[in-house]
């Protein structure tokens, strides 16, 4: 095989690859739709370079178009899955005007007035300035992430690799007289090797986006407890430690309260786990909605709830946990018969002195407890006496 013919391979090789990588991985993750456009992209790709060498029935002008057309939807897909991957909308109009441009002045320079050099320089441009669309999208996102600033920096270079190297090319050899000369001019070889070492550190972003995205997924799934949606325990003590440690050290109050669903096991014994399982996520809702976004909210069992309240006093906090147990023992539940009423018990317990997380827990339940025990659905605070010599083996007050 020809020298310059099997390096010529190496690119749509590499695009191949690629392709099949991303389709495989859009196999495993369906919902990731994006993985299918790069694979096409790719795919394009290597279309385009294969058209290079290999040309069809429909005459060498026409395959040539065809050509570029792959290598302008291969520049199209990469950037519009670059670009949606960092959360940005797709700018489709101005890269499709860039796309538009050097494809209708390609079919200009080789159907009307055939000009190889002006060719190669406007499909360049093209791909250029799709490049700089696209670094100019990562430019304007905010804190960025390390892949991102990888990217922004790909994306700079690609747009300098495209508006700059084939002028010098054309600066040092002139113009190109013929594909011969062009394929054999320092332009096409810096052109395969450019674009083999572009898409394989583009790609290699790209994977890494994925992998980074997944690994965030599978370690909220661990911490997540999958009917209610909120956290479960291992999640609740890892957020609820962090948070409330920075109330600790900004001297805010924070607030603990456990919750308890009333004759849970009969409810399930009585209806059905099915109805069991939407009271959990009704009351979960009911927690959700009434403590917003600063708070840890878990189900921390089967029917046991634990939420940290930042900036809530025992009076705050209680007000929150009677509004929960308010309007939810207040509304009916569907898959419930209309005259069944559920209701929870809730326990409080404020931070006190040096106090941890478990000892917080541990007199929230004991308020819990005297809920329970006082007729239940209804809230019970744990007060915790000050740390003074005379009381301070007393036990913490419950009202």
């Amino acid at each position: 095989m020809d020298n310059g013919l099997f390096i010529s391979l190496v690119n749509p090789a590499i695009a191949l690859t690629l392709a099949t990588a991303f389709l495989a991985l859009w196999l495993y993750r369906p919902n990731r739709s994006h993985l299918v456009l790069v694979a096409m992209a790719y795919a394009s790709s290597a279309t385009g370079f294969l058209l290079q060498y290999f040309t069809l029935p429909i005459g060498l002008p026409a395959t040539k178009l065809l050509s570029n057309i792959g290598f302008m939807v291969a520049s199209l897909g990469i950037a519009a899955t670059v670009i949606g991957q960092c959360g940005r909308r797709i700018p489709w109009f101005g890269m499709g005007l860039f796309a538009a441009g050097a494809l209708a002045g390609f079919s200009w320079f080789i159907f009307v007035q055939p000009d190889i050099t002006w060719r190669v320089l406007l499909l360049n441009f093209g791909i250029g300035g799709i490049s700089l669309i696209v670094a100019a999208e990562l430019r304007a996102i905010p804190n960025k992430a390390p892949v991102q600033r990888v990217m922004l920096a790909l994306a700079l270079l690609s747009a300098v690799n495209f508006f700059v190297r084939p002028v010098v090319s054309v600066a040092i050899n002139g113009p190109f007289t013929g594909y011969e000369n062009l394929y054999s001019s320092l332009y096409w070889t810096t052109a395969l090797f450019s674009h083999a070492i572009l898409s394989l550190m583009i790609a290699l972003c790209l994977f890494t986006v994925e992998v980074l995205d997944l690994t965030a997924t599978l370690r909220s799934e661990s911490l997540t407890d999958p009917l209610s949606g909120l956290l479960n325990r291992r999640g609740f003590e890892a957020k609820a430690s962090k948070l409330l440690g920075s109330c600790i050290s900004s001297g805010l109050p924070v607030s603990l309260v456990v919750a308890d669903l009333d004759r849970f096991k009969s409810l399930n014994d009585r209806h059905g786990h099915a109805a069991g399982d939407k009271v959990i996520v009704e009351f979960a809702t009911r927690l959700r909605d009434a403590a917003g976004s600063r708070a840890v909210a878990a189900r921390t069992g089967g029917e046991e709830f634990a939420i940290l309240l930042p900036m809530a006093d025992p009076a705050a906090a209680r007000l929150f946990a009677e509004a929960v147990r308010t309007v939810f023992s207040g509304n009916a539940i569907a898959g419930l018969p209309l005259d069944v009423r559920v209701t929870g018990s809730f326990g409080i317990s404020s931070h006190s002195g040096d106090e941890s997380l478990d000892d917080m827990l541990r007199r929230a339940d004991e308020a819990l407890y005297h809920a329970k025990k006082s007729g239940r659905d209804g809230v019970r605070v744990s007060y915790q006496r000050l740390p003074e010599a005379v009381v301070s083996d007393a036990p913490p007050q419950v009202a």
